[in-house]
Order: structure tokens, then sequence, then C-alpha cells
């Protein structure tokens, strides 16, 4: 039951990676990032395997150590709730950065492959659109900035 537990929380995020990625401008798409209950079927999926290690995950949260937290993985349960954490996680993050992206702007062409990355490696997919979303920022300061002078040259 663990192994399907385990891989039942990635197809349950599934969907909504796949909205974002290939279908960013459907307007379901915006309504459906835009919820943070897409992560609720991934959480449920979390208890499910949480539940029977919770005194080892007690322990492992209360007083963090690498020996606790190995202990912990090293559990079949113990290991698919994490990874069902990270996975809500994961699409929360996808998530927000979908949205930071339309309302910047960004390009669907270059959020696609992003959110592919942030599938795979969140924090390196993470980072990237921070950086990403910083230029934008800066760039869409900078031609405001310019707009406003050309507006009041008039």
């Amino acid at each position: 039951m663990t192994g399907f537990l385990f891989e039942l929380s990635f197809w349950l995020a599934a969907p909504v990676w796949l909205l974002m990625i290939f279908a960013p401008a459907w307007s379901p798409t915006a309504r459906i990032a835009a919820s943070p209950l897409t992560v609720v079927p991934v959480l449920l999926v979390y208890l499910a395997l949480a539940v029977p290690v919770f005194p080892e995950l007690w322990t492992a949260v209360s007083s963090p150590d690498l020996d606790t937290f190995r202990d912990l993985t090293a559990l079949a349960d113990g290991a698919g709730a994490i990874w069902a954490q990270v996975i809500a996680w994961d699409l929360l993050i996808g998530q927000w950065m979908y949205q930071e992206a339309r309302r910047l702007g960004i390009s669907a062409l270059l959020m696609g492959p992003l959110l592919v990355f942030t599938i795979l490696l969140s924090p390196f997919g993470l980072l990237v659109f921070l950086g990403l979303r910083a230029a934008r920022s800066r760039r869409a300061s900078r031609d405001d900035l310019t707009a406003a002078a050309s507006g009041g040259a008039m």
C-alpha cells in the first residue's frame, strides 16, 4: 500500500502541473492554479503515510538531527510521507511561480520548461525563477520610469 500511495501523491499533483505547462492561457488553469486547495488530495496521502509513523516523525521534527531523520526515511511510510510533503510544497511553489509569471508577463514558452525543471528539482527551479522575476521586475520598473519621463516631456 505504501508504494501505491507514494506513486499516487505525484499523480494527484500532475494534472495541475500539466495545465500550468501545456495550457497556461486557458482560463480554468488560472483559477485552478490560484487555489491552494489543489494540494489537499496530496496532503491526505501524506496523512495516510504519516499517521502510522507519527512517533518517529514527531521525533525527527521536534529534535532534528541527521540520524533521527535517517531513521525516519528508512521506514517506507516515513519516506513516503516526506515524498508526499515535498510533492505538495513543490506544487504550491509551482502555482506561485505560474501566477507571478502571468502577473509579470513572463512568456509561457519560458515558464513551461522552468516549471518542468521545478517539478524535478524545485530548489533549483525556484532559484532560477527568483532571478528571472527580479530581472523582469527591474526591467518593468525601468520601462515605467521611461514611460513616465516620456509622458512628462510632452
